[in-house]
């Protein structure tokens, strides 16, 4: 005798259309919800997931900072308190970025609309704070953002932040608070391996080559970094002007000499490397947000399957069913 499940096709088939509606639903509540803010925390997966993450709380201040119910990917996080720095905060992100899973968003990032971060990319906002990434910008693979310090134990200290402007700011300047140890404009390329290390200031529509290192320097709009370069030691490379490949800029004089970017064989490169990640940032979340669409039907088929207590979801399979 052989003992099979009997399933009635129209009611499952009814089943499954009320979860399919469901879950446009579902899906449709959370983009309205993100939709009041340009800048949110990426949490889809908690809907999916469940997880709980510990409380963190501000110790200095008692005040809870995010709660059990805060569910983010564990490449996103926190950062720490510490001596230099008692705040704990968290990476705000757009809706519309897109973080690869294998890149690292640790503390005070700020990534702006469409902006892609790829595989092994880093932004470590735990140390020197905060760091800005702008809109349709791009940080490409194993490209590291980090900076010094810029508060030692709750005072300010001089030269380590930039206001949006691009003015390297003093402790005792109200701007100050404001500022920046890593300011990255809109519709700025970083090219694989590139480090930006703060303080330091990058203005739109600016890019930077492959294993290229700016550290305690500005980098002013419209500006095109060639490969394996290096800019540091408190210079400013002025707009407009073309960093040839390799080029070790560490005196003002050096910077101010540079040729103009416009005629250089990079003239136009940042305007097809923004295109192309500002459409891999498009497609990257249209593909999150179907794999999410089919995560929730999935979870939606669990649940059904518990409330019914039918291992199929059906009310009207029954374990018990046999023939002959």
């Amino acid at each position: 005798m052989l003992t099979i499940l009997m399933i009635n096709p129209l009611k499952r088939s009814m089943h499954m259309k009320i979860d399919k509606n469901l879950i446009l639903a579902v899906v449709l509540i959370t983009i309205i919800m993100a939709a009041g803010s340009n800048q949110i925390f990426l949490k889809t997966s908690a809907v999916v997931l469940q997880q709980q993450r510990p409380s963190i709380t501000n110790n200095t201040s008692n005040t809870t900072t995010a709660t059990a119910q805060t569910t983010t990917p564990t490449n996103i996080r926190p950062s720490v308190q510490t001596d230099f720095n008692p705040n704990v905060t968290s990476p705000k992100i757009s809706k519309t970025a897109y973080v690869d899973p294998f890149a690292v968003i640790i503390g005070d990032c700020e990534i702006g609309k469409l902006v892609l971060i790829a595989p092994f990319a880093v932004c470590r906002g735990d140390e020197g704070t905060p760091i800005h990434i702008g809109d349709y910008s791009n940080v490409q693979d194993g490209v590291a953002l980090h900076a010094l310090e810029t508060t030692d134990h709750g005072k300010n200290i001089d030269d380590r932040r930039y206001s949006t402007q691009g003015s390297l700011l003093k402790a005792n300047d109200t701007a100050f608070k404001n500022g920046f140890a890593v300011y990255i404009g809109d519709k700025v390329s970083l090219g694989h391996q590139a480090q930006v290390h703060g303080p330091a200031y990058v203005g739109n529509d600016t890019f930077v080559g492959m294993k290229s290192l700016i550290f305690n320097a500005k980098v002013g709009k419209r500006v095109a970094i060639g490969v394996s370069s290096t800019v540091t030691d408190g210079v400013t490379i002025p707009d407009n002007k073309f960093v040839p490949p390799g080029s070790i800029i560490t005196t003002q004089a050096q910077a101010d000499a540079l040729p103009a970017r416009v005629g250089s064989p990079y003239e136009k490169i940042n305007s097809f490397v923004l295109h192309v990640n500002q459409e891999l940032a498009k497609g990257y979340n249209s593909q999150t947000i179907q794999k999410l669409s089919t995560e929730i039907e999935d979870q939606l088929e669990q649940q059904k399957m518990l409330q019914t207590g039918s291992p199929t979801g059906s009310p009207n399979a029954t374990a018990g069913s046999t023939i002959k």
